[in-house]
């Protein structure tokens, strides 16, 4: 690898950019706990990339986390790039302005490594306009020495063959020891004078959660190159976790102090695939868990607290933890915010949980409306459980209720969907019994998306119309009992298509997902944004039909283009596919289904 040059933008920002966006806080830097260094000082250099705005990045607990391990190695400085918003890129592509870092305001291309969190497929070609703005070439093959190592991790590292061709190397699974590794491996190794090629190639031989795509073939019958395993924190308890958090200039998407709990989830949803990709399941002690949340709350003020984890409720000293954090923050007016709670599972919780959590709503994920759907799911969820707990925290003081629920699953007739209505109405006048009022209860819906690395990651996604039609059935059912105290939001039935079709894609993705970014795609997670007919476009270029990608079922023995890529075994995960298939009594669905 070259050495090379720093290139410091910073009177070109403060002259031609900040004073012509609308929100320059995004861009400026300088935030409380920020950490800088002389980038000409340190031996290697690296960005650390967040393909969303800043206040979607600055929630992301997993970037603070890379960013103090990586800033606390002698010699090696990380900085932290976001994706500019539309009006940001007009006037950086308008005034020629390389992409640049928040601390030292450095262009992208002056940094030896560019690493990217990668949290969901529809970030993808914000990955591509984010290169592209930096001035570097989107295509690994056409990069040369005299630009920086591409890596990307974070969660979709496990399904990325979609992007093989723009990334130079994978970092699979948790990042926190493997970075280091990497780190250190590239230090040594530019030091030597190595090309990137070299360095590649060693961290791969060295590394079995090293994945370079260029050491790969394409074929979806390869078989070919060692298996790739993801690496895993064995000690959770003394795993990194930044004491001093950057306090954001604008106000993020989470504004508090995160510390996770625990890693990995003994639940297995068998349509989620970070349970089964993030295991095994590792707690944090409760004395650990306090030190961090005072070390943090001291070095931000923050007012919140949160507990983090694929499954919080599963943290198996809950009821400790929550009364030592209240017995320290009690006095000092701060909350805290747990994710949904296993209503089977904490009922004596609540009347201690009324004092200290903010009681804005309390969330349930029930996922599916009947106790069958939840067995063949995997989420053995009792509706006397469920009807016992809503009871017991509406006599604790929440007054509002908000339900999560997916449509599309196996064996799902129209009975369930319409069941979602009466199941919440029900959940609603529950409250009668408390104080004689009905709650306000918020519903979401989201639409199956089949994962790699889950049981259902071989069933095709149901059609378009099958959605739409249970949207148009949910609606119906919720005018015909007056419920106007339900209030239902849907998830975007195209973007759920297209999350599909690229999710379980292979390298023929690549030449979409550039195609789509070439013809304007950007921020698919955002309303004002996402346009489902480019995406068609990009697909037909390629003689690809999307709604039959995102409904392509896999056969048991056919090479999956994410097997070679960490998660469970093949086996294990075929068991649990069969024994959702148990539990169904048909694959045909029941007469006039959506027709």
């Amino acid at each position: 690898m070259n050495k090379r040059e720093v290139t410091i933008l910073a009177e070109q920002v403060e002259r031609e950019f900040l004073p012509f966006v609308r929100r320059p806080g995004r861009y400026i830097g300088g935030e409380i706990n920020q950490i800088k260094k002389d980038l000409n000082q340190c031996s290697l250099t690296v960005a650390l990339c967040f393909p969303d705005i800043y206040e979607v990045a600055m929630s992301y607990t997993g970037l603070a986390i890379i960013y103090d391990i990586l800033n606390r190695i002698e010699g090696v400085a990380a900085e932290r790039v976001f994706a500019p918003w539309i009006d940001a890129e007009k006037v950086l592509r308008e005034k020629k302005i390389p992409l640049f870092s928040l601390e030292s305001r450095a262009a992208l291309k002056s940094f030896d490594i560019v690493g990217f969190s990668l949290t969901s497929e529809l970030c993808y070609t914000n990955v591509l306009n984010m290169l592209d703005l930096a001035h570097l070439n989107v295509r690994s093959a056409a990069r040369d020495e005299n630009e920086p190592l591409i890596i990307a991790g974070g969660g979709m590292a496990n399904c990325c063959e979609p992007m093989a061709e723009f990334i130079d190397l994978f970092l699979l699974g948790e990042g926190e020891e493997a970075v280091v590794e990497l780190i250190q491996l590239v230090k040594a190794h530019k030091k030597a004078g190595a090309t990137k090629k070299e360095i590649l190639f060693c961290a791969a031989k060295k590394f079995d959660w090293a994945y370079v795509p260029a050491l790969y073939t394409a074929s979806r019958s390869r078989g070919t190159g060692p298996q790739r395993r993801n690496a895993v924190v064995e000690d959770f308890e003394n795993a990194a976790a930044p004491l001093r958090p950057i306090v954001p200039f604008t106000q993020a998407v989470h504004e508090r102090v995160s510390v996770e709990i625990m890693r990995g989830c003994p639940g297995r949803c068998r349509f989620c695939q970070a349970s089964f990709c993030r295991r095994p399941v590792r707690y944090r002690g409760v004395e650990k868990i306090v030190s961090l949340a005072r070390a943090c709350y001291h070095a931000t003020g923050f007012d919140t607290v949160g507990l983090l984890s694929l499954s919080t409720a599963d943290y198996p000293n809950l009821e400790e933890l929550v009364a030592r954090l209240q017995e320290y923050f009690r006095d000092k007016y701060v909350g805290l915010s747990l994710p949904s709670l296993r209503v089977d599972r904490h009922l004596k919780l609540l009347p201690i949980l009324v004092t200290s959590v903010r009681k804005s709503g309390l969330t349930i994920a029930v996922e599916a409306a009947s106790e069958k759907l939840r067995q063949i799911i995997n989420k053995p969820l009792k509706d006397e459980d469920l009807f016992a707990g809503v009871e017991a925290a509406y006599r604790a003081g929440w007054q509002k209720l908000k339900l999560y629920f997916m449509v599309g699953l196996p064996d799902e007739t129209e009975e369930d969907i319409k069941q979602i209505v009466e199941l919440s109405f029900q959940l609603a006048k529950l409250r009668r019994n408390v104080d004689g009022k009905t709650a306000r209860i918020n519903i979401t819906i989201s639409w199956l998306v089949p994962k790699p690395h889950t049981p259902f990651g071989w069933l095709g996604q149901k059609p378009i119309v099958y959605f739409e039609q249970a949207k148009k059935l949910i609606l119906d059912e919720k005018r015909k009992l007056h419920a106007k105290f339900l209030q239902f939001k849907f998830h975007d039935i195209n973007r759920s298509i297209l999350e599909s079709a690229i999710a379980r894609g292979g390298r023929e993705c690549c030449d979409v997902i550039e195609a789509a970014w070439q013809d304007g795609a950007r921020f698919d997670l955002w309303d004002e944004c996402f346009d489902y007919e480019l995406w068609q476009r990009a697909f037909e270029k390629f003689g690809i039909d999307i709604e039959t990608a995102a409904q392509r079922r896999f056969g048991p023995d056919e090479i999956l283009p994410w097997e070679h890529l960490g998660g469970p075994e093949k086996k294990y995960l075929l068991g649990h596919l069969d024994k959702a298939m148990e539990g169904v009594k048909s694959e045909k669905q029941p007469p006039n289904m959506f027709i």
